[in-house]
């Protein structure tokens, strides 16, 4: 439910991060939040995409603390620390996709996403990933997008999965560094606490492995979900070590 508020204590308990740190941003009018009754409540929709546009800007020591964080979350949904096998299947990736530009990639990768059968109303998770970008666009540096949606809902999808489109030609997609964007993700959870895991554990990939070279490198959806699992272990801790940040 996008509308739903949080206790302070509840968004702090949401993001992985201590009463403190909400507090402080709070205080410094960095977090979307309004006063009601002498009380400070924080809307779920707001929080989402405040979430996920921080996740993707956050520099690589908070990044793998926040990652830490969100690990012992994501146990509760799913048994083992690895995602991508959960979420990604050889066939949920297209290395050619035709579109030229960002309105029709986002429709192309909706269009991706739906083809899994995965998606209950493909027309209004459109409409929500369009209103996500309008909002704040997706694109990283080094040509690349993690896109989804602007509000989670629990009925959307059939489970939580990932689509991953390459398109034949560079689109401009406001990237930070100005450059255009060929590959492009597309997070489809069911969870919120899975979709912002998801999205620290991508932001991960592509900081610390060579992940976008190889998937750039193939044009073999197979070749491309292995690169993928195969970074997403090299980022695991070893079976056993702690993940405490």
């Amino acid at each position: 439910m996008p509308h739903r508020a949080f206790t302070i204590e509840e968004v702090a308990e949401y993001l992985h991060i201590s009463l403190a740190d909400v507090e402080r941003l709070v205080q410094r009018d960095e977090i979307p939040h309004r006063t009601r009754g002498g009380r400070t409540l924080f809307q779920r929709g707001e929080i989402d995409a405040w979430a996920s546009q921080r996740i993707i800007g956050m520099p690589d020591k908070r990044l793998d603390a926040y990652h830490a964080r969100s690990t012992a979350g994501a146990r509760e949904v799913f048994q083992h620390d690895a995602l991508m096998p959960e979420l990604l299947q050889p066939g949920y990736i297209d290395l050619a996709l035709p579109s030229k530009t960002k309105a029709s990639v986002i429709r192309d990768m909706v269009a991706l996403a739906a083809k899994t059968g995965r998606v209950f109303d493909p027309r209004e998770f459109l409409t929500s990933v369009q209103k996500r970008e309008e909002l704040c666009p997706t694109a990283m540096p080094g040509g690349l997008a993690l896109l989804h949606a602007r509000e989670h809902q629990p009925f959307r999808f059939e489970g939580s999965f990932l689509v991953i489109g390459r398109t034949v030609q560079a689109v401009p997609f406001s990237a930070p560094d100005g450059r255009p964007t060929q590959l492009f993700f597309l997070i489809c959870c069911e969870d919120e606490r899975i979709h912002l895991h998801t999205l620290a554990r991508l932001c991960l990939l592509v900081l610390k492995t060579d992940v976008v070279n190889q998937l750039f490198a193939t044009e073999d959806p197979a070749v491309a979900f292995e690169a993928v699992i195969a970074a997403e272990k090299a980022v695991l801790p070893e079976p056993g070590a702690s993940t405490s940040g």
